[in-house]
Parts: C-alpha cells; sequence; structure tokens
C-alpha cells in the first residue's frame, strides 16, 4: 500500500471511533474520503461538516462514480462489524479492490514509526489520551489515533504537519477481532485482562493468550508497562514496569485525598517521587491511569515536572467519567462503561465523591452475547446503585438470542427500587423523580439521550 498513489478513500463503517480517526487523517492527507454507516451520529455530523461525504443506506448507487470507475486509485477500508453479507463490501470484494480492515491500516501508519500502544479491556482510551496529552504538552513530535474524543483537543485524531520518521505515533490498541496484533510498539501498556468480546475468543484462556501475543511483538529493546497479575497470566519475558493504584510496583499512588473535587496524590516512580500531582478529571480508577501514563512519559524521557503539570491540564475524554451538571441540587455524570468491572470503578468513585447522596444508574447493555455472558457480573455491579433503570440491550452487530433481554437482566438485579424503560419514556421518567446523583452509562446510542436528559434536568432545577 502506498499512500502516495492513492486518490480515493472509502471506509464501510466510518461512523466509528477507530474508523473516524483514518478518514480524518487521510483527509488531512489530501485524500478525498467518503464512506458508509449505518446510522448518523455527532461524529458523522463533524465529518459532513469537514467536508467528508457520508451516506446511511447500504447501496453502491450511492457510491461515488470517482471510486467505482478507478479501482486501481482507491483504498477501501471495513471494519470487522461489518457483516459479509453487506453489499458494498460484496461488491468491493467481487472486484479486486484493495481492501483493508482498519486494524491493518492502522498497522501499516505506524511503520517506521516510534509506537506507543494502549490495550486493556478497560482503561485504554483515557490512558491513550492522558499519554497523548502529556507527550503534546512538553512538546513531543506526535501524533495519535484515540478510541475516544479527548476534551482537550475535541479530536479523536492528532495530526501532526510534518510527519517524519522523528514522530512518535500514540494509538489505542484494541483487542476486538485479535486487531492489536496488527502493531509492533516500542512500547505498550495493558492496562487490564478481564474477560470479554467472548464472541470472538470462545473463553478467557483464547483473550488472554491474544494479549501474550500482541505483548511479544513489542520490539527488542522495547518495553511493557502492565499490572503485575496480568503479567503473573501473560508471561511477558521482556522488559517490563508494573504499576498500580497504591499497592507496591514500579509506579504507583499515596497519600490520596480530594482537595476541592479533585484528587490529588504523590506519584512513586523509580526515578523519584512526583509530589501533590492534582488530576484534572476525578475517579479513583482514573488516578491508576495516570500511573500507567506517567511510566510511558518515563521511559520517553520527559522531565517530572512537564508530566505533573500535564496531568493537572487534563480534561479527560468524552464519555468517560464526564460531569454534564453539577449542582447542590444535581449533579449528572455520563460514562462509556459496558463491562460489569467498568460499571462497578464507575459507580464506586462515584459513591467515593459524593458520600451519603441517592445514587440513580441509567444503563443500555451492549450486545445480546455480552450480557448473556457477564449478566451475574452486570447484576452485582449494578446492585451498588440506589436506584437502576434498565434500557433495551443495544444490539450493535447482532440478532437477538432468545431468553436474553434487561427483563432478564433486572431479575438478577437485587436492588429495591429498579424498573425497565424505553428510550422515548426516559427523560419523564428521570424528571418525574428527580435522582441526587444520575449516572448514564453504555457503549450503545445512550448517548443520543444525554443532551435531551440534560436539558429537561437543568430546566427543572432552575425552575
Amino acid at each position: 500500500m502506498n499512500v502516495k498513489d492513492l486518490k480515493y478513500v472509502y471506509l464501510i463503517g466510518i461512523g466509528g471511533i477507530g474508523m473516524s480517526g483514518l478518514a480524518r487523517y487521510f483527509k488531512s492527507m489530501g485524500k478525498k474520503v467518503s464512506g458508509y454507516d449505518k446510522t448518523p451520529s455527532s461524529l458523522t455530523e463533524e465529518m459532513e461538516q469537514e467536508g467528508i461525504k457520508i451516506h446511511f443506506k447500504d447501496d453502491m448507487a450511492l457510491v461515488d462514480d470517482e471510486i467505482k470507475n478507478n479501482s486501481k486509485d482507491a483504498l477501501i477500508i471495513y471494519t470487522p462489524a461489518v457483516p459479509d453479507e453487506h453489499s458494498e463490501l460484496a461488491y468491493f470484494r467481487s472486484h479486486k479492490y484493495d481492501l483493508h480492515k482498519r486494524a491493518g491500516v492502522l498497522g501499516w501508519i505506524t511503520q517506521g514509526h516510534y509506537t506507543v500502544a494502549i490495550a486493556g479491556t478497560h482503561g485504554k482510551t483515557t490512558t491513550t489520551t492522558l499519554v497523548t496529552h502529556i507527550l503534546k504538552s512538553s512538546k513531543t513530535d506526535c501524533m495519535a489515533f484515540l478510541g475516544g474524543v479527548s476534551k482537550n483537543y475535541n479530536t479523536n485524531v492528532l495530526l501532526d504537519n510534518n510527519v517524519s520518521e522523528n514522530t512518535v505515533v500514540v494509538v489505542e490498541a484494541d483487542e476486538y477481532d485479535r486487531s492489536f496484533l496488527h502493531l509492533n510498539p516500542n512500547i505498550a501498556i495493558i492496562t487490564s485482562i478481564d474477560p470479554d468480546h467472548l464472541d470472538i475468543y470462545d473463553n478467557a484462556a483464547n483473550m488472554q493468550e491474544s494479549y501474550a501475543m500482541f505483548a511479544n511483538r513489542i520490539s527488542a529493546d522495547g518495553s511493557l508497562v502492565t499490572k503485575q497479575k496480568v503479567n503473573d497470566v501473560i508471561h511477558y519475558s521482556g522488559k517490563t514496569y508494573t504499576y498500580s493504584l497504591t499497592q507496591k510496583a514500579d509506579y504507583y499512588a499515596k497519600n490520596i485525598t480530594i482537595n476541592e473535587g479533585h484528587y490529588q496524590y504523590d506519584l512513586v516512580t523509580p526515578h523519584g517521587e512526583i509530589k501533590d500531582v492534582k488530576l484534572g478529571i476525578p475517579g479513583l480508577h482514573n488516578i491508576e491511569n495516570s500511573v500507567a501514563a506517567t511510566a510511558v512519559a518515563q521511559l520517553m524521557k520527559v522531565k517530572n515536572e512537564d508530566i505533573r503539570t500535564a496531568l493537572g491540564t487534563f480534561e479527560g475524554v468524552q464519555r468517560r467519567f464526564d460531569y454534564q451538571i453539577i449542582s447542590p441540587k444535581l449533579v449528572f455524570i455520563d460514562d462509556y462503561a459496558h463491562h460489569p468491572e467498568e460499571l462497578s470503578a464507575c459507580i464506586s468513585s462515584v459513591k467515593a465523591m459524593y458520600p451519603g447522596k441517592k445514587i440513580t444508574g441509567i444503563f443500555q447493555p451492549h450486545l445480546y452475547s455480552r450480557t448473556r455472558d457477564f449478566a451475574d457480573g452486570f447484576a452485582r455491579s449494578l446492585e451498588l446503585l440506589d436506584k437502576v433503570i434498565l434500557l433495551d440491550i443495544y444490539p450493535a452487530r447482532e440478532l437477538p438470542i432468545e431468553g436474553i433481554d434487561s427483563k432478564m437482566l433486572l431479575s438478577k438485579t437485587h436492588v429495591e427500587n429498579k424498573k425497565l424503560c424505553t428510550k422515548e419514556e426516559l427523560v419523564d421518567v428521570v424528571t418525574k423523580d428527580m435522582p441526587e446523583v444520575l449516572i448514564t452509562m453504555g457503549a450503545g446510542d445512550i448517548d443520543r439521550l444525554v443532551e435531551p436528559l440534560k436539558t429537561a434536568l437543568l430546566k427543572k432545577i432552575q425552575a
């Protein structure tokens, strides 16, 4: 694949967070970029405003004639979430286009660059964005492909106008479909390897094996940053640095306090302590993410004072512990949590921040298979809430599974105050019984409900 020879880039599934990053990358390279997605979103709207043509019906008649008539000049990128029977995908395959999965293209882009890759079941998006912000703040020449929208930079891809061999690439390494095995990082972080995507891996052992394979793609002179319990499972024999929240490791935090709504702590590192760090975002799990990001920064010779400053100015990622309303009457937080461990971390952090307040959680389960595989875990996590509101399962790429629905999940959740709710009913249900603290959680289209909820709640508390 030679990017210089390309004129057109077409993405099937362009609205995905990773795919949209590639679309913006190729647009910045002067290529004519267009694509298909199943549903409109805020991301597709932004890309259309940036001059990227997008349609939402699987129909080759809607694909530009330039692409249909110039197969040798076009690159077709698709996401593994697109089914094989998709007519556009089938057309490009049968007509012998240069066709690649998103992960393969990302692997190609990172070739020849010093690469930092962040993998893990949870925490990888925030950690990737933290690493990027520290490097950008310290004037390190870098570009980044993020799994979320950075609130500091208001984008999911940070590009360098003068890309050279010295440009560092920071990339979120996705375990879905074993995508991260296309990367060859110099430094890798593995934040966690809790079972997930069992529709792909079948069992935890297969998933752990893939993480071990990912670790062994690190360059011979590179480093792995991870928790000791992760390395005990994947058995990486190369240079390894361990981190934790507060347990002793190569990197950890101590003296954690809450000061004016922000966590303040000292970072213990092999190169001395970084005192009085004030993290710009809430959540104990984000302190742990900051510890991992600090390890990478030190490996890349960033000065401790620059690290401390960057952590303080970090604004977080959209939909990751993302405050929507902060008032004496109501706190409203939106979060991408869609795995039992993520729900537990999010809810526990909220409980720590707001002791004594009643917490209402709205959860939209993501995927029938994930709900089936982790139903008991989801129920135990949701039981940390005072009130549970469940939306229907967001199917994404899946067809329904008999007996697997939100009613089943609610029956397993032992909370006195719980109910099922449709998306259409949600605003009325929430505003009728005003919560003290509200969390919306899920990876489906629950994000489309955040703004209507926010508007209605603000109207009520200001009345």
